[in-house]
């Protein structure tokens, strides 16, 4: 798959798992809603239940900025599997910043109730992907 097919896949894909490493070094992986333009992934603190909005993947990235996403799809027939990663620097933007528009326009749920905490933008360096067939 090349760079270009694994962000087009990526982009298309409805969730992704999110890892973080701490500055200690303890990885974190969470999924995440996201949205994608161009080279940049974004993805925001939102109203579903959470024990608190101080999230360890915002203090994770607070550390250490460097971020990878993942986004597949798994099908019986293994032909059809799929994989998407891309690797990143994020940084994390106060709520209510523009790009919380992205997210919006991409999930229905967000139309009445758009994510009012801490919004991630990550610019991406690395595309990468595979797919069975």
């Amino acid at each position: 798959m090349t760079p270009e097919e694994a962000r087009d896949r990526f982009a298309a894909a409805r969730v992704a798992r999110l890892a973080t490493v701490s500055a200690e070094g303890v990885p974190h992986l969470v999924p995440v809603t996201f949205a994608v333009r161009g080279d940049v992934v974004v993805f925001a603190v939102d109203h579903k239940p959470k024990s608190s909005v101080a999230l360890r993947r915002l203090r994770n990235i607070a550390e250490n900025p460097a971020v990878c996403f993942l986004a597949d799809g798994y099908d019986e027939d293994w032909s059809r599997l799929w994989w998407a990663r891309a690797d990143g620097v994020a940084q994390v933007l106060p709520p209510g910043s523009e790009p919380v528009s992205w997210l919006v326009a991409k999930y229905s749920q967000y139309a009445q109730r758009p994510p009012e905490h801490a919004v991630v933008v990550t610019e991406i360096h690395t595309w990468r992907g595979w797919t069975g067939s």
